[in-house]
Formats: structure tokens, C-alpha cells, sequence
């Protein structure tokens, strides 16, 4: 069974000892929520309608996202870092309009929108520093 943000809970715990319960550690699945994936296709629509908003690497992180394919935790972790670098962009006139979206609104759905953020930022709490592999 998975969480909101499409992470696998948890299995059966296993009794090592008399009084000692080892939980099995929870399976993490990378792979994008379909939240994620649609707000990044909804970003891909409006650059492409309005000509603005992101970068190529946005493009192609989008690209990513709509796939849902397994994302490496080094990707995670730059999702993070930029959706805490564009915070402030939520703060812009016509953030939000999908009738003549602000750049920074485009290029924030393009990394997934609040739903990526979200699902970001937990992940990033349990895979921490992870190796890609």
C-alpha cells in the first residue's frame, strides 16, 4: 500500500528477540506521483502556447516527470533546491492565471507545481544524501 505522495508503507514487522520488533525499512518508489506528472504536462501546454516560462533543463525535467519514470535521489534533490530557490516567484502578478501565466508560474509547474514540492521535500527527508544507482 502506498501514501499520498507514492511512497510504499512499511511491511510486517519481524520479531528478532523477546520484547523487539525490527520493522521492515519502507520501500521508496522514485517514480513521479500522477499530481506531479500532470501539472508538469500543464506546464509544457502553457510554454508552449505562451513562449515563456522555464529553461531547457525545465523542459527536460518535466519531460521527466510526465514519463514517471524513476527519478535518481540526485534529481529529488535538485527539485528541492529549486523550488526553494523560486519560492518567490508565487508572489508575482498573474502567478497562478492559466489564461496569461507569469513566467515563474509556468516554470514552477514545469517542476511540478506545489504537488512536486511537496512530494520533493518528503522524499528528500528519507532519502537524504543517497547515492544515485
Amino acid at each position: 500500500m502506498a501514501d499520498r505522495l507514492g511512497i510504499a508503507l512499511a511491511g510486517p514487522s519481524v520479531n528478532n528477540a523477546p520484547g523487539y520488533a525490527v520493522t521492515n525499512p519502507p520501500e521508496i518508489s522514485l517514480v513521479p506521483p500522477q499530481g506531479v506528472a500532470e501539472n508538469a504536462a500543464k506546464g509544457l501546454r502553457l510554454r508552449e502556447r505562451f513562449g515563456r516560462g522555464g529553461t531547457e533543463i525545465g523542459v527536460g525535467r518535466a519531460r521527466e516527470l510526465v514519463g514517471r519514470r524513476a527519478l535518481q535521489p540526485s534529481t529529488i534533490r535538485r527539485m528541492v533546491s529549486f523550488f526553494a530557490r523560486h519560492e518567490v516567484d508565487k508572489r508575482a502578478r498573474n502567478f497562478g492565471n492559466e489564461d496569461n501565466p507569469s513566467a515563474g508560474y509556468v516554470a514552477w509547474l514545469l517542476w511540478g507545481g506545489d504537488e512536486g514540492r511537496a512530494w520533493a521535500i518528503e522524499l528528500k527527508t528519507i532519502i537524504g544524501n543517497a547515492p544515485d544507482v
